[in-house]
């Protein structure tokens, strides 16, 4: 079974060369893509998709570096700044970039949020629907039906909801942080829409493996998703598990996932709905 990780960040250290906007601390010291591909290979992960973390800024070039040497094993979704100067020419070319498969936004922080507020993005969702560029979208709970209008509005633009639109501040009771998770589940009636189940042992109020205390809610998810377009993934450089812990929670413990529906889940779908084509 081929198992694909739907979020893995990498990044440097900010420098005076390379250097990070005023944005939000890490989740931990620079991670590289030589430390990546050794826990991958202990943990029994194929290939992970390379999201650019935020506190970089939007900029895609360590992990595009990344899938260049490694195209076996990673692709990007990048990040794309709406209002740079020669953002609209850059759209129809986004996907020549060598291991490029769809874009990133980050709408969890007011800072983040405010130009899809002011209406910066409302261009850019019909530009990526014509050019066939899917979207990782992290929005929370209450700005869910942000999403849903333009899933409506774009039926041809695929849209994967980040994190469960979870809240990821440390100290959210796990109650409070799926108290809505039904805007989440309402999604699923636009067949544009996909969940990425990722990063789940982080909202766990069970604190130990293997974080039973959540498996309710991925239950909920699947159900209204389908295996097809609910995706497996751990945003591995904040678990509070090991990145093998955080395969086998899903492939071991959850006894109705099983068969074709696990493949879907654990990798295959990932991959055909941002188009790595050369998913097995």
């Amino acid at each position: 079974m081929l198992i694909a990780d739907a979020q893995v960040h990498i990044w440097a250290a900010s420098t005076p060369e390379r250097p990070w906007p005023a944005r939000h601390a890490p989740h931990r010291a620079p991670l590289d893509k030589h430390e990546l591909l050794a826990e991958m290979d202990k943990a029994g992960v194929d290939r992970a998709v390379l999201v650019p973390p935020s506190w970089e800024g939007d900029r895609n070039d360590l992990t595009l570096e990344a899938a260049q040497a490694h195209p076996d094993r990673f692709a990007v979704m990048g990040r794309f700044d709406p209002d740079a100067p020669d953002a609209r020419s850059m759209v129809a070319g986004w996907k020549k970039q060598k291991g490029m498969l769809g874009m990133r936004f980050t709408f969890h922080r007011p800072l983040l949020r405010q130009p899809l507020i002011d209406g910066r993005f409302d261009w850019l969702w019909g530009e990526m629907e014509k050019a066939g560029i899917p979207a990782m979208v992290l929005f929370h709970h209450e700005y869910m039906h942000l999403a849903d209008s333009i899933a409506e509005r774009h039926p041809g633009l695929r849209l994967i909801m980040d994190h469960l639109g979870l809240n990821s501040e440390p100290g959210v009771p796990e109650a409070v942080n799926f108290a809505n998770l039904d805007k989440v589940l309402a999604l699923a009636k636009r067949p544009n829409i996909a969940a990425k189940a990722t990063a789940l042992p982080c909202y766990a109020d069970d604190k130990t493996y293997p974080f039973k205390s959540v498996h309710p809610y991925i239950r909920r998810v699947f159900d209204a998703f389908g295996p097809k377009r609910t995706f497996w993934g751990t945003d591995w450089s904040r678990l509070p598990c090991s990145y093998r812990r955080a395969v086998t929670m899903f492939t071991e413990e959850l006894p109705w996932l099983k068969g074709q529906d696990l493949e879907w889940v654990m990798g295959r779908g990932i991959c055909e709905w941002i188009g790595w084509k050369t998913c097995k």
